[in-house]
């Protein structure tokens, strides 16, 4: 398939809500402000999701501040130069959600949140569809949650579809709706599964995507040192059964397709920063090993600029996580991250699996020649990117 058919494929297909063929895999990119929107890749990109952060009081949308509509004045006007662009606001994240097990509770709470953000957004600025961010219902997040949060996330969900739906046959325009799911088995608490927060196959017919977050595998909370986005476990990782099985993007997309998520509804994430833990044993060069501390998430661009002509950071490469590490004797300490050449290696496992395409966090964290997103394409879109 030429670049230009492939092209019109997925124009056709984001239009009308269809699956997206396997042959054009999709690469959707959170955005945050980090950068000047001008300089976004945007014509390597099929949708950008704005992340807002918290929007709400008393449990609605709040309308966008001047800074955040000024953003989205000018992503607006980035998709009027990129036809076929989408434009997603994403509301929640990790310590900055709403209170979203309050707004969830009630068929009047979710009716009225869902109303809130349909008109703030997807009316007055015209953006394309909604991204759903809440770490994490029931378990696993900071945020304030309940036992009932599992079913009332799929009715917020939903309530969310038949909003959007509505406003469509009105519009006669199809709208998106995307959801931010885990994948790593730690979280604040300890052990976490996927499962206790999210009834998987239920969202399915409601969403247009999952925004898969294959990334923070192994954070604080995890036991021991470990790669941030592994593509394969490895032996000698000590991590017990069933974490050290599923903290990887081949088993998460195996525990993902298992629990009822289709190839085509999975957006695959990819981490253009990396974390590092510090306090850890020479072993395995500080892999999988006790630790004291963490490092700050760092972005590429600074990983590429100070760590790697750091001479005392050295460098290595595993062949089970495809993915590079660097070790430091002197500091006893670890740190993971992705470069082009494990974001290509990623990008090419998304395209055999079949899945919809790749989530990117965040834009801004790349270097200025977009190193990790032309990496990730190489892999991705090999005959286009060529």
């Amino acid at each position: 398939m030429s670049p230009w058919l492939a092209g019109l494929v997925v124009l056709v297909a984001l239009a009308i809500g269809a699956p997206v063929s396997a042959a054009v895999p999709q690469v959707a990119a959170y955005y945050d402000g980090g950068m000047p929107v001008a300089d976004i890749p945007a014509a390597d990109l099929n949708a950008i999701i704005y992340s807002l952060g918290e929007l709400t009081s008393g449990n609605v949308c709040d309308p966008p501040g001047a800074a955040q509509l000024q953003d989205l004045r000018a992503l607006r006007g980035l998709r009027r130069l990129h036809p076929g662009l989408q434009l997603l606001v994403s509301i929640g994240g990790w310590d900055t959600a709403p209170q979203y097990s309050d707004i969830a509770l009630t068929a009047a709470s979710r009716a009225k949140f869902a109303r809130s953000c349909v008109r703030l957004f997807i009316r007055q600025q015209r953006v394309n569809g909604i991204d759903l961010d809440w770490e994490f219902p029931v378990r696993g997040g900071l945020i304030p949650s309940r036992p009932q949060d599992r079913a009332d996330a799929t009715a917020l969900v939903r309530e969310l579809r038949e909003q959007l739906d509505a406003l469509g046959r009105r519009t006669h325009q199809h709208y998106l709706l995307t959801v931010a799911t885990p994948a790593g088995t730690w979280q604040e608490g300890g052990a976490y599964s996927v499962d206790d927060s999210y009834d998987l196959a239920a969202l399915v017919p409601y969403v247009s995507w999952l925004n898969v977050m294959t990334y923070d595998m192994n954070t604080i909370f995890s036991p021991y040192s470990g790669f941030n986005t592994p593509m394969e476990p490895d032996f000698r990782d000590p991590t017990p059964e069933p974490q050290r099985a599923r903290d990887n993007l081949t088993g998460a997309v195996r525990y993902y397709e298992a629990h009822g998520v289709p190839a085509d509804k999975i957006m695959l994430g990819m981490a253009f920063y990396g974390r590092g833990f510090t306090g850890v044993s020479a072993r395995y060069e500080g892999r999988y090993s006790r630790f004291t501390g963490i490092m700050a998430e760092t972005p590429w661009k600074t990983i590429e600029s100070r760590m790697l002509t750091d001479p005392h950071w050295v460098r290595y490469w595993s062949a089970t996580a495809e993915a590079p590490w660097l070790y430091d004797a002197r500091r006893h300490a670890f740190f993971t991250y992705d470069d082009p050449q494990s974001l290509a290696l990623k990008g090419a496992f998304v395209r055999r699996a079949h899945l919809r395409g790749a989530m990117i966090w965040v834009l801004g964290e790349d270097d200025a020649r977009n190193s990790l997103l032309h990496g990730l394409l190489s892999g991705l879109r090999p005959r286009a990117f060529r």
